[in-house]
């Protein structure tokens, strides 16, 4: 079974990919373009540590890894979750989805691998030289027992904006038009190129809570720039797993139970 879905999902990624190479200008345009907005986003971050060298306890060089992690994962939000999860609006909306629900594979893993957007590969890599780069603003490297779990928690950043953007998208069988929602999702989630800490000082730090257990930025970015740099507690580690398994299951739940209130166009 495993093996049936691994050979689809490289079916997928060898179509995208196909596709994508079929405007090369359009491939490397869009890779300079993702480069561009990168280091635009960088500004607020020189503006504010020009002011202050330290901020709720960040330094220039640390806030630079939760940018990096940010800049990584919006990398693959744009370019592996993003593409495949907004179709499933328009199947919805044109009630086109039953040309998915009859092929034999299970629907949720179609509708999320039926598109990608190789060029966001840029992001990912602007992200990880954002780590070599603030590694070297901070003199040192990640340890090796750091490096493994930064590593453990991009497994679990992906699954949580997977498993965020499947509530969201779940939504669309109710109220089929989910643009700004989705639009809202992806403003929220630019507070994750902040550390959580950043947020204390607003109402009484209920955004700090909200951002770490409600809408769990702090997980995706903050935990995981944390443990590069080797003070994450062992129990924010296995909470953030936790949390992030927790997430998927509730997505998958909420999925299925949506699924029975879709009409199809032949109904």
């Amino acid at each position: 079974m495993v093996r049936r879905y691994l050979r689809l999902l490289g079916i997928q990624l060898k179509a995208s990919g196909l596709l994508a190479l079929q405007y090369r200008a359009d491939f490397f345009t869009e890779g300079l373009t993702s480069l561009f907005w990168t280091f635009t986003a960088l500004a607020p971050l020189f503006v504010v540590y020009g002011e202050r060298p330290v901020v709720e306890g960040w330094g220039f060089g640390e806030a630079l890894l939760v940018v990096g992690w940010f800049t990584l994962l919006q990398g693959i939000l744009e370019g592996a979750i993003n593409p495949s999860l907004t179709g499933v609006v328009e199947h919805i909306r044109k009630g086109t989805l039953d040309f998915v629900l009859l092929k034999p594979a299970d629907a949720q893993f179609l509708v999320s691998t039926q598109r990608f957007l190789p060029w966001r590969a840029f992001n990912v890599l602007t992200g990880l030289g954002l780590f070599v780069y603030a590694f070297a603003q901070l003199g040192r490297g990640p340890s090796l027992p750091g490096l493994l779990s930064s590593v453990l928690l991009l497994c679990t950043s992906t699954l949580l904006l997977y498993s965020l953007w499947i509530l969201t998208v779940s939504a669309a069988f109710f109220v089929v038009r989910v643009d700004n929602l989705t639009h809202l999702f992806t403003s929220i989630f630019d507070f994750a190129r902040w550390p959580s800490s950043v947020f204390q000082g607003v109402a009484k730090g209920a955004l700090t809570l909200v951002f770490t257990y409600v809408i769990p930025l702090a997980l995706m970015t903050t935990f995981p720039a944390e443990a590069m740099l080797g003070r994450l507690a062992p129990a924010s580690l296995v909470g953030a797993v936790v949390g992030s398994v927790a997430f998927a299951w509730v997505a998958r739940r909420v999925w299925l139970r949506s699924i029975g209130h879709y009409t199809s166009a032949s109904s």
